[in-house]
């Protein structure tokens, strides 16, 4: 039996890296943790657990060729937390890939997002033309093209939009849609809808975890999208709906600022094998279930929100 690779997932400690660090534990792979716990204030999984910031450049070259793969899941992610200085996000999302990719010799995993899309009204594959509209996609974008250029043997994943919850440590996000809207229908508030025929590319968190697990398994290279499923904005209030009977939805045909619509086909990478398992029915009823039942005080603290939390922060 082949030995299994050394794993250095860095960004470890998040929304991803706490279920992906769970799954690949219990699939008996040496998994070491690199993260500097912006979110979090303790690490508290049985796994290696290195304190770093990517940009601290030193210590993750002293480490990085201790290890076989490196995930890349390190980065400021969102449109709003990235538009709170631009400069600093090009600073963390792509210098330090940049960096890494002069001295690590090992294979490299890097998770985009199809945000890199835009706006575009076909079904788009790999292939597709890419017009990023934020800053966030366009970072993004830069860093998996350097890698790309750089390694023939790299794995770059463009993830939809995340939903649901992960592990039971790391902290769950309620600035992402189907999360924050389900946090709203479990306290009975009414959800609003402003045009809503945006189509975005929807993935629960566990599914993202899975097919980073099923890229290392099967020793993937090149660029896959990786989506659940296609819905437009306005179906997800009616899915939850259905997991809340007694919300309000209201529409309103206020300009939105957020302009990106696209659909996604991740049929290149479910040819291999790899499938979403959770829908977004179970992603909302177990958002809608942690926050009825207090598992989550407040899901509109500015903890739960990249931006929000980011804006006090000093990083």
């Amino acid at each position: 039996m082949a030995k299994k690779p050394k794993i250095l997932i860095v960004g470890g400690a998040g929304y991803v890296g706490g279920c992906l660090t769970d799954m690949l534990v219990s699939q008996e792979f040496q998994v070491t943790v690199y993260d500097n716990l912006t979110y979090e204030d303790r690490f508290c999984k049985e796994a290696p657990f290195i304190f770093g910031d990517i940009r601290h450049y030193k210590t993750l070259k002293k480490i990085a060729n201790q290890f076989d793969i490196i995930i890349w899941l390190a980065a400021l992610v969102g449109d709003g937390a990235c538009a709170i200085n631009p400069a600093l996000t090009e600073e963390i999302n792509v210098a330090p890939v940049r960096h890494m990719l002069t001295y690590y010799k090992g294979k490299v995993i890097y998770v985009s997002t199809c945000s890199v899309y835009g706006m575009n009204s076909r079904l788009l594959d790999e292939s597709a033309e890419v017009k990023p509209l934020s800053h966030y996609a366009e970072t993004k974008l830069k860093a998996e093209q350097l890698i790309l250029a750089k390694r023939k043997n790299a794995l770059v994943f463009r993830f939809g939009t995340l939903f649901g919850l992960g592990d039971c440590y790391a902290r769950p996000r309620f600035d992402l849609l189907v999360n924050h809207w389900s946090g709203k229908a479990a306290r009975g508030e009414p959800l609003t809808v402003l045009g809503g025929e945006q189509w975005r590319s929807f993935l629960h968190v566990k599914d993202a975890a899975s097919a980073l697990m099923f890229g290392v398994a099967h020793n993937l290279r090149g660029l896959y999208n990786v989506s659940g499923a296609n819905s437009k904005i306005r179906d997800i209030a009616g899915i939850i709906k259905t997991v809340v009977p007694q919300i309000r939805i209201e529409y309103g045909n206020m300009k939105v600022n957020d302009m990106r619509s696209y659909r996604i086909s991740s049929q290149k990478l479910r040819a291999l094998g790899w499938s979403p398992r959770l829908t977004l029915t179970d992603g909302i009823a177990e958002v809608v279930r942690a926050a009825q039942e207090g598992r989550i005080k407040n899901p509109d603290a500015p903890l739960y929100s990249n931006a929000d939390y980011l804006k006090s922060k000093v990083l």
